[in-house]
Order: C-alpha cells, then structure tokens, then sequence
C-alpha cells in the first residue's frame, strides 16, 4: 500500500506505570445483579497478555500488560491521543531499564495507554517505570484509499497485516464482524483516535453467534455500520477495523475495548475473516 509514511512525525510520549484504583468502598453492582469488589484497571497485569482470552476473566476492564499514564492532564491528553498500536515502548529507569516493547491499545474513560512487554520483563519491573513511547501513526494516510481513514496504528505495523489490494478495496483479516446494534460504552465520543469503545456482552446468544466468546487481547475485528472517522455513529454502509484492547465487563452497556484503525464503507473495507487476525502475529 503507498502510504505518505515520510511525512509523518516521530514524537517522544512518555507514560508512568499508573497504579490502580477504586472509587469509594470499590463495591457495584453489575448488569447482573450481583455486587462485588473487582481487579480492574491499571497496574501491571502478570497473567494476560496478547492472544490470551479476554473473556471469563474474574476481573473488570482488564488491560493486559503494563498500563501507563502521565501525571499531567494535557500532558496525558496528547500521550492517549499520539501513541499508536504497534508504536516502541522502552522504560528508561528501574531494573528493567532499556526492556523494549509495544503499545498495544487505548482505553478511553480511564485514559490509560496499554503497553506489551515480555514476561521475564515484568517480573523484572518494580511499578515505578516512566516509558517512552515512539509515537507515530497520526495522520497516516492511504494514497490509492482516499476515503479510508487510518488511525492509532503504526505505519510499520499496519504494513505487517498481511492486507490485499483488490481494485479498490482493501481485504482486511479479522477474526470476526461485529454488528452495530451491539457497540456500547464509548459512543458518543467526538473522536476515536484517543481511546475506545465496548462491545456488549450482556446477552449470551449473540456472545455465541458472533464470536465474541473467543475473542482474544489483540484480535482485530471488523464492526458493521458504524463510521468512526469522527466519532463512532451509526451509518448503514460504514465499516470500521479495530483491536481488542481490553476485556469483558460486569457493567451494563460494557465489555472488552475496541481501539479502531481504519474507518471506510462496504465498498472499501471487506473483512477476511481468518483465526489468527491478531497484532501479535504481525510483529
């Protein structure tokens, strides 16, 4: 695919492992009926990791890996909004100083950047890590796919997926298509280049017939119907891609996260659906 890559800035983000929290006594009541106290966001995540199953999980929200945030508002407002998937990660203090991994989703709300490191290397971390990001991706644009918009993906990354030209449409492996009566939490946002939007987990059949049960942390996914070049809304026609970022919910209207990359219409965008359509098997 030509792509404008040359024109695009490389920028410095950084990001400290952000520990987590929990509002008042950290009890709610899920869609279920049931209260409970939670794991939830932040932290370092030991036990999940990409292509691990981001449903089931006796936890809320969870974000896979290491979850970082920068202490400034404005300063965080540009990490969430310049740092894009696939995009090189390196702590530069603590014991684990000069490990490299990768941004592998955005979580809106919390506005937390979700970074990969290798196991071996998050034993090593003592939870007080600044990491710096190579962000780049923002204004990535497709020469010959005017009319698709690209987004929160590394140029590098998106090269990797293995995406086919076919007269002018693009052929895109996902693990699945989601339909758009079952996007929840997010909409209504003014953009999707700075964190994500939920699929809805909160009826059983349509988690078996659309194949939101096996979805995994790092699969991609096609959503029908919903245009996300400014802000996710319904459009009969539209077609967006996106990651899986984070996983299932216990809250009414939530379940795992969807950080989107690309944002077309039935013409542009085809879905080729295929099992191992997950980032991790591009890098």
């Amino acid at each position: 695919m030509k792509t404008n890559i040359n024109q695009l800035p490389i920028m410095s983000v950084i990001g400290n492992v952000d520990h987590p929290t929990l509002s008042g006594d950290g009890h709610w009541v899920g869609y279920d009926g049931y209260g409970r106290i939670a794991m939830s966001v932040g932290g370092i995540v030991y036990n999940y990791a990409l292509l691990d199953h981001c449903m089931g999980i006796a936890g809320d929200h969870i974000e896979p890996g290491v979850s970082i945030k920068n202490p400034g508002d404005k300063q965080n407002k540009a990490l969430m909004s310049f740092a894009c998937i696939g995009n090189e990660a390196k702590i530069t203090n603590g014991p684990a100083q000069g490990s490299i991994g990768y941004v592998t989703g955005k979580h809106g709300g919390i506005d937390h950047v979700m970074v990969y490191f290798p196991k071996n290397v998050l034993e090593q971390m003592n939870g007080d890590e600044h990491i710096l990001i190579k962000a780049c991706g923002q204004g990535l644009k497709l020469l010959d796919h005017p009319t698709v918009q690209v987004m929160n993906i590394d140029p590098t990354l998106l090269n990797r997926m293995d995406i086919k030209e076919v007269n002018q449409a693009l052929y895109v492996p996902v693990v699945t298509s989601i339909p758009a009566f079952l996007m929840g939490s997010g909409l209504g946002s003014t953009s999707m280049m700075n964190g994500d939007y939920d699929i809805m987990t909160q009826d059983e059949d349509a988690n078996e017939r659309y194949g939101i049960n096996q979805l995994r942390f790092g699969d991609l996914v096609m959503i029908e119907d919903h245009d996300n070049c400014h802000g996710p809304h319904y459009r009969k026609g539209a077609r967006s891609i996106g990651v899986i970022v984070h996983s299932d919910s216990f809250t009414s209207g939530h379940g795992p996260g969807v950080t989107i990359i690309m944002s077309g219409d039935e013409t542009t965008l085809v879905p080729e659906i295929r099992a191992d359509a997950n980032i991790a098997n591009y890098k």
